[in-house]
């Protein structure tokens, strides 16, 4: 099973898209549930996107405890992947820095992947990208395997654990543009998109990593 760890405060930030892409995913609120998900019978997580940023600690006192259990799942090697906020958190919690960098952007990107990383096989350089807030120092262990222009951090990796995190938002896609105020059309179309291949490469390297 894949757990994916909801980090919507108030509701409504994807969760239920990245289980609708993922095979036995099951989603966990975090931020309205009490303490850490049970990891029983759990191959894989993926830490989803929030309303909220990582330096919002202070008011929100649950981003302490998930910086935690994030760095148990990457000392423990469980295959993880972070997403948007989920990005920034597994670098934090690592560690690194994460900032607003003053800027919102909510439209499809180009970005540039590593051409080895399994995480992105198949996955075009147009990503649909929805944030303001950036990683700017990397986390204890984590590398770049993509990078956007106006992002040097845009995507990572951990050396040594099986643990991802790509700023982008593989589970955004046409079916909920219009439920997202704001998104800018620009001269790049979602038929240039396959960035849900991310969740399944995902899916495959945990399969992968529970049958080893």
């Amino acid at each position: 099973m894949i757990l994916v760890l909801d980090n919507a405060v108030d509701g409504g930030y994807m969760a239920d898209e990245i289980v609708h892409f993922l095979p036995d995913a099951t989603a966990y609120n975090y931020p309205n549930e009490d303490g850490d998900p049970s990891r029983a019978d759990v191959d894989g997580v993926v830490i989803g996107g929030s309303e909220v940023g990582v330096y919002d600690e202070p008011d929100q006192p649950w981003i302490t405890q998930q910086k935690r259990f994030a760095r148990r799942l990457v000392e423990d090697g469980v295959p993880t992947l972070g997403i948007c906020f989920g990005h920034q958190i597994l670098n934090a919690a690592l560690g690194g820095e994460v900032v607003d960098s003053g800027t919102t952007r909510l439209q499809l990107r180009d970005a540039e992947f590593d051409a080895d990383e399994p995480l992105f096989d198949g996955v075009e350089p147009t990503v649909p990208v929805l944030h303001s807030d950036v990683v700017t120092e990397l986390g204890a262990g984590m590398e770049i395997v993509g990078r956007a222009d106006y992002y040097e951090h845009f995507a990572t990796r951990h050396r040594d654990s099986p643990v991802w995190s790509v700023q982008y938002h593989p589970e955004f896609t046409p079916r909920i543009v219009d439920e997202y105020d704001g998104w800018e059309e620009t001269h790049r179309s979602f038929e240039d998109s396959t960035a849900t291949r991310t969740l399944a490469n995902f899916a495959d390297l945990v399969e992968s990593h529970a049958s080893d």
